[in-house]
């Protein structure tokens, strides 16, 4: 067994198993491109919303563009002017037939609970248990699966492997794209070399701008860096987040796929996220805040459901990265809208520190069924009476003529969000996605 960190060789610490990560490469431009019959790697393509001018972002560009510089996840505008290209609409109910297919591969070679779905384009899978029924190595089965993904989609793919779920996601991540069959392999001797030589800390998974910032401070530049700083010194800095943040730079990750596949949350909630198109303060996202209680109230309704946790979740901009998470418990369940919009202003008015905001959550959690109306002593009975009818006949009438048939006046206003989204589903043109396969795809949502 390799020896890293404080010398701790623990056979616990160090699980060998064999796992899979896979990425689908440049996914939502690979998509458009086999659906053209265009090679990603010779096409000079980017989905983005056109209507959205020079600020759109590229959700994403082919190959063939990244090899010039130009990046995913930026702007319209920051690609270079000598640089032609075409621009397309994203189009997610086709993605998501895409990530079935592909979904469909994996569950032919390792049963549901070996399979964990990170995200739409992005899957880890545990082969420990099937090397011997398919009389192949790792290595040999991430080849057969790629290659199958390829015949069956069209579509390549990366594969990091490693004896965990987190030098697997690095060796994809770091290493893959540099070979030809897009294939790394890691093990816990590489670490040293490999592992530690990450700098800057970003580039590590699971390390982000404002977390490297901290770091830094410390004098902690290099994953090695961290690996061998002092643990104790970071968990009384950081917490339990600490001793993680050293676990994984020593290559340290004791969690299973078979345990995050079994997962089921506690308790559910209803909630909703938004990304922002483009950075807003404290006072512009209050509109937004309020147009997304009305949404996760209005699915409160539906489902003839009431909560009693209200949330609220801000990320700031990617310039300066965080955010802040809290929850309020109030006396009696409700789905009113105001009475939801009041928590979430309160906590953002205690919480918010002024930055640029660039995401925005609302949940509803500790559900319970609407079966009677539950209040507060102290609260006026016939005046929250008359909200909820006024709400329920705002729902009938905006599902009978639609989303937009009947909108609050700070619709109107130039930072409203809500009739853009109103024409669409999930956040995205034409995205619809059905209750099993958005547990499916996402598994669970934390915020």
């Amino acid at each position: 067994m390799f020896v890293v960190g404080d010398g701790m060789d623990n056979k616990e610490m160090y699980p060998q198993r064999n796992i899979l990560s896979i990425d689908l490469k440049s996914f939502f431009a690979s998509c458009e491109c086999v659906e053209r019959k265009l090679d990603p790697f010779k096409v000079p393509l980017v989905v983005a919303n056109p209507n959205q001018g020079s600020g759109a972002i590229t959700l994403a560009v082919t190959p063939y563009l990244k090899k010039q510089g130009v990046k995913s996840r930026g702007r319209i505008y920051e690609i270079p002017k000598n640089i032609a290209y075409a621009i397309v609409p994203p189009r997610m109910s086709m993605y998501i037939k895409y990530s079935e297919k592909v979904l469909s591969v994996y569950l032919d070679y390792v049963a549901r609970e070996d399979l964990h779905v990170y995200s739409i384009d992005e899957c880890f899978l545990d082969v420990t248990n099937y090397l011997k029924l398919y009389k192949k190595s790792d290595y040999e089965l991430a080849e057969e699966i790629l290659s199958e993904i390829t015949k069956r989609t069209g579509l390549t793919a990366t594969c990091g492997i490693g004896p965990n779920i987190l030098l697997a996601k690095i060796a994809m991540d770091t290493e893959a794209k540099k070979y030809k069959n897009g294939i790394a392999k890691w093990e816990y001797k590489d670490i040293p070399a490999k592992l530690w030589t990450i700098s800057p800390l970003s580039k590590m998974w699971g390390i982000g701008p404002r977390m490297e910032k901290r770091l830094n401070y410390l004098g902690i530049r290099s994953v090695g860096d961290l690996a061998k700083y002092d643990k104790n010194k970071l968990k009384d800095k950081f917490g339990v987040m600490g001793l993680e943040l050293w676990e994984h730079a020593n290559g340290i990750d004791l969690s299973k796929i078979s345990d995050m596949s079994n997962y089921k949350p506690k308790d559910k909630s209803y909630s909703n996220s938004q990304v922002l198109f483009k950075d807003y303060n404290g006072e512009n996202v209050k509109i937004i805040i309020s147009e997304m209680v009305d949404m996760v109230c209005k699915r409160l309704r539906l489902g003839n459901k009431q909560g009693s946790v209200i949330g609220l979740a801000i990320g700031y901009s990617k310039n300066v990265g965080g955010g802040f998470y809290h929850v309020m418990k109030i006396d009696a369940p409700t789905d009113v809208n105001k009475k939801v919009l009041e928590c979430c202003m309160l906590l953002f008015d205690r919480y918010y520190t002024g930055l640029p905001i660039r995401k925005v959550g609302v949940s509803v959690g500790n559900l319970s069924d609407k079966n009677s109306i539950q209040l507060n002593l102290f609260e006026d009975f016939e005046k929250v009476q008359k909200e909820e009818i006024k709400e329920k006949t705002i729902d009938t009438i905006t599902n009978k003529f639609g989303k937009n048939s009947l909108l609050k006046a700070s619709a109107l206003l130039q930072d409203s969000t809500v009739k853009d989204r109103n024409k669409k589903i999930g956040g995205h043109n034409a995205w619809w996605v059905n209750g099993i396969l958005l547990m499916l795809l996402l598994q669970v949502i934390i915020w």
